[in-house]
């Protein structure tokens, strides 16, 4: 367990609070204003409490230096840290300064452990996870741990295309580690070892040239041509993913099936988030995603708030999954 809030008693004591604002800016404008949006009940809660809420930035922060982080103990009496997006780096006000001072979890850090240890330590079965993006090489330590911990593995994005290669289909121009189709092979052979069912894609949306509006088409996975990319997934994949989400109760999404940023080659990605989204509000599933690029996919398909959880980190909301001890999550932990 974590220390909380709860436990914490800030009444008069000078509370340093450890958020992250590391947020999108478009002309001059912040873009995503999500994880503003969650650290604002904590600062609130410690004000309303009686608490002095102090936030600041530092050069000496990444760096972990210890006369930093004596620096910043001198500013406070309690440390509460609310940003999970950076629990994996051990920064001076992430895990240095919980060494000086009596620390707990603002309530976004709570609400993301509680969401993520559920999924992961207790969930209801049968669990599947939804692993995207464009490489298998950035997400080899997260294929292997959630083999050993998920019913069904289905894997979408750029990344498919290195398993699709390993199976002897032609992938033409697109996306693809061919370097690693060995590790893809012996992921399939672990997930087959474990009893897993692993979902590849059976169609693609395919283009020759990696633009919106493209001209494309639909083909099997055995039909793409030599100067042609895969760009999506098909019609046929989307349902056999929907039909697994149909049957399970609660899915781990981090990734997007597609180049979901260039139109058409969202649909994949948004019909499955349209899907699992309406199955969350029907009680039937448990969803929880995180990464950056899910985030941005899931706003873009208007499934976030339809979500269980949407964690907004990147890096850490990975290593958790990978099941790696983060620095700023063990300092919480209670006892």
């Amino acid at each position: 367990m974590f220390r909380t809030l709860d436990e914490a008693d800030v009444r008069g004591k000078r509370v340093l609070v450890r958020v992250d604002l590391n947020v999108p800016v478009e002309n001059g404008k912040v873009a995503d204003t999500t994880r503003i949006e969650r650290a604002a009940p904590t600062i609130r809660e410690i004000a309303d409490k009686g608490g002095k809420v102090i936030l600041r930035f530092h050069p000496g922060e990444e760096r972990n230096d210890p006369g930093f982080v004596a620096q910043l103990a001198a500013l406070g009496d309690i440390f509460v840290n609310d940003a999970f997006s950076a629990a994996h780096r051990a920064h001076a006000s992430v895990e240095g300064i919980a060494h000086r001072l009596p620390t707990y979890a603002g309530r976004s850090m709570q609400d993301e452990l509680e969401a993520l240890t559920n999924v992961l330590r207790t969930p209801v079965r049968p669990l599947a996870a939804i692993v995207g993006g464009a490489k298998v090489s950035t997400k080899l330590d997260l294929l292997g741990s959630l083999l050993a911990k998920v019913d069904t593995l289905v894997i979408g994005g750029g990344m498919a295309n290195t398993f699709l290669a390993a199976c002897g289909h032609s992938v033409g121009k697109s996306l693809c580690e061919h370097d690693l189709l060995p590790t893809a092979h012996e992921i399939m052979a672990q997930a087959k070892s474990k009893g897993r069912e692993l979902v590849l894609p059976v169609d693609a949306v395919v283009a020759k040239t990696f633009a919106a509006n493209a001209p494309s088409r639909v083909v099997a996975v055995d039909g793409v041509g030599d100067d042609e990319m895969i760009l999506d997934i098909g019609p046929r994949s989307i349902e056999r993913v929907c039909s697994v989400l149909a049957r399970i109760k609660t899915l781990v999404w981090n990734g997007p099936f597609g180049a979901f940023e260039l139109e058409p080659f969202d649909i994949g990605t948004v019909e499955v988030a349209e899907a699992a989204a309406e199955l969350t509000a029907a009680g039937k599933i448990v969803t929880v995603a995180g990464g950056g690029d899910t985030v941005a996919a899931l706003n873009a398909a208007g499934a976030t708030g339809r979500f269980t959880y949407v964690s907004t980190a990147g890096g850490a909301f990975l290593e958790w999954l990978e099941g790696k001890p983060l620095p700023g999550v063990e300092v919480l932990r209670a006892g």
